[in-house]
């Protein structure tokens, strides 16, 4: 059981092949090691494998933020515009308020890799006191996205009364304005 102090965090890894055992989950693990990397902040990691899928993301997510209250949810996998991509869509159907801003960096700073992040339907929002927010589903790919927004992510964290989420300055540097 985790101390008042301890922040949770749930890292949804959302792929149909990862799920089916088909191949190894890598953006879960990635997004996990991001994490133990940036924040000094004691925290507890909650992992979901779950198929593509509107539903599938939508009841997940549901069940992290209203049960399981966790402070932030990472959603790994299922922003692109192939039928079964719909991590955006189950995660816009339970916010209470979109942050449309997290979805506009992460596809500038993609495009810094690649041509192809102008495909990314990324976005992220509150509900209640937890923060959601979409990464992609490379390794690659979901350091950068995590080193280009989390310096907002703390001061979101505070705003909505959520757990307080302190990082390595030498690592990634949180905003918090004075």
């Amino acid at each position: 059981m985790p101390t008042e102090t301890t922040v949770r965090i749930a890292v949804v890894t959302v792929s149909d092949r990862a799920s089916r055992g088909e191949y190894a989950d890598l953006g879960g693990p990635e997004i996990d090691a991001w994490l133990r990397y940036a924040i000094v902040t004691p925290f507890e990691t909650v992992r979901r494998l779950i198929p593509d899928g509107r539903e599938p993301v939508r009841t997940t997510l549901i069940t992290l933020c209203d049960e399981d209250a966790v402070d932030l949810v990472l959603t790994t996998g299922g922003t692109g515009p192939s039928p079964r991509d719909e991590t955006p869509d189950g995660t816009k159907a339970v916010l209470d308020k979109e942050l449309p801003g997290f979805g506009e960096l992460l596809r500038q700073a993609g495009l810094a890799q690649t041509p192809t992040a102008i495909l990314s339907r990324q976005t992220a929002g509150v509900r209640g006191k937890t923060l959601i927010v979409n990464l992609p589903g490379r390794p690659a790919s979901i350091r950068l996205s995590l080193n280009a927004v989390f310096p907002s992510i703390p001061y979101c964290l505070d705003l909505i009364g959520a757990g307080r989420i302190e990082t390595d300055p030498a690592r990634i540097v949180s905003f918090r304005p004075r």
